[in-house]
């Protein structure tokens, strides 16, 4: 059984487990940059560098941007973060801070101050918390764009694996545009899906959770949220296998600014699931034309979707669960997608509820666009 585990080390073992989501879908709001203080690290072909070359950009980077990640510590574990700006705010995982009564913050330096948590957004699993810390321990970490990112491009972990603050791992990105379970329940009682997330084959373990991962030139791209693992411990901790997910950087650098502001974040919304990785025998059942785009499986009554027209299947199929008659969306705002995973990443990156998408389908041999004005999640 494969299992995604949030990267957190709980003392008093809390293993959380889900399977990678076929849910529904996401999206975003206003951006804003925080006050950027580490320089540029490493030049632009520092990929392809001699193996001293980029040993040296390694070590020089860990001792630039090492002091702007921060270990989290709440009664129950702990996990990491980063300095978001010069106003104290700090950047880390909701599950990290879950619950939690008290939230304490320390520094590289061993400073330590405790934290207030200003606002959360459980659908990407995003957590602000503000400390009252003096300048000098403050260091605002710049951010990267994850919309320029590439499969292969060597990435950076800082963070506090088992209670081990400031490690450093490094290794690659392996995919883009996956998703994940959301840490919030729709009112049917379906986990939401998070989307847009960077995997990694870096090590992250629990401990990790919330901590930045970096691109070569010191810029944070991700936060490290969580692992997919086989393999624990004697004492039932998770063990990383190569295969670790973070939230994207753009989706934070639209969400996080709102959080500081109002203490939430609203997702928009079409209200409809799919299926993707149709083996080709679904593909000719469905009497698709094609083998890409998002199959439309559910189309929740009402919704944004429901009231454009958005059709989903409603004839049996010999496949338990899958039935053949609904739109394949192949293209949204007359971007081609291949996935629902891609569909779901455009949607949390570039809009947001009251935004309208138009949305093309395939209903049989027909092509047809669907102008929708999103919702925000219920």
């Amino acid at each position: 059984m494969k299992n995604i585990i949030p990267a957190f080390l709980v003392l008093i073992l809390a293993v959380l487990a889900c399977q990678a989501p076929v849910l529904t879908d996401q999206g975003a709001q206003q951006n804003s940059q925080p006050v950027q203080v580490v320089p540029t690290l490493a030049p632009a072909n520092a990929e392809t560098a001699n193996p001293a070359a980029q040993q040296e950009t390694l070590v020089t980077l860990y001792e630039n941007v090492s002091r702007g990640t921060v270990a989290i510590l709440t009664e129950s574990g702990q996990g990491s973060g980063f300095v978001f700006d010069s106003q104290g705010h700090i950047v880390t995982n909701y599950h990290v801070i879950e619950g939690a009564a008290s939230v304490e913050v320390r520094f590289t330096s061993g400073f330590m101050a405790y934290g207030t948590v200003v606002g959360t957004d459980l659908d990407s699993d995003i957590a602000v918390v503000k400390v009252d810390a003096p300048a000098s321990e403050l260091f605002p970490l710049p951010l990267g764009d994850s919309d320029s990112l590439k499969v292969g491009q060597t990435v950076i972990a800082i963070g506090n694996p088992f209670g081990l603050e400031s490690t450093m791992t490094v290794g690659i990105i392996s995919a883009l545009g996956r998703t994940l379970e959301s840490e919030r329940v729709s009112p049917d009682g379906v986990f939401f899906s998070a989307g847009d997330i960077i995997q990694t084959d870096a090590a992250i373990n629990p401990g990790n959770s919330g901590g930045p991962l970096f691109n070569l030139n010191g810029e944070v791209i991700g936060i490290n949220r969580a692992i997919r693992t086989t393999n624990f411990t004697d004492t039932g901790e998770p063990v990383n296998s190569g295969i670790g997910f973070a939230i994207s950087i753009n989706i934070v650098k639209r969400v996080v600014p709102v959080l500081i502001e109002v203490g939430k974040y609203d997702y928009p919304y079409l209200g409809i699931s799919s299926r993707d990785g149709l083996s080709l025998g679904m593909v000719e059942e469905l009497g698709l034309s094609q083998y890409t785009g998002a199959y439309v499986t559910e189309v929740v009554p009402g919704g944004p979707a429901d009231q454009a027209g958005i059709k989903a299947g409603t004839e049996p199929t010999r496949f338990p669960g899958l039935q053949k008659g609904g739109d394949l969306i192949v293209a949204i705002d007359g971007k081609p997608i291949r996935t629902f995973d891609e569909m779901l990443a455009y949607l949390i990156t570039h809009k947001s509820p009251g935004d309208t998408v138009v949305l093309t389908v395939l209903r049989g041999e027909e092509q047809a666009d669907v102008t929708i004005t999103l919702g925000k999640r219920p």
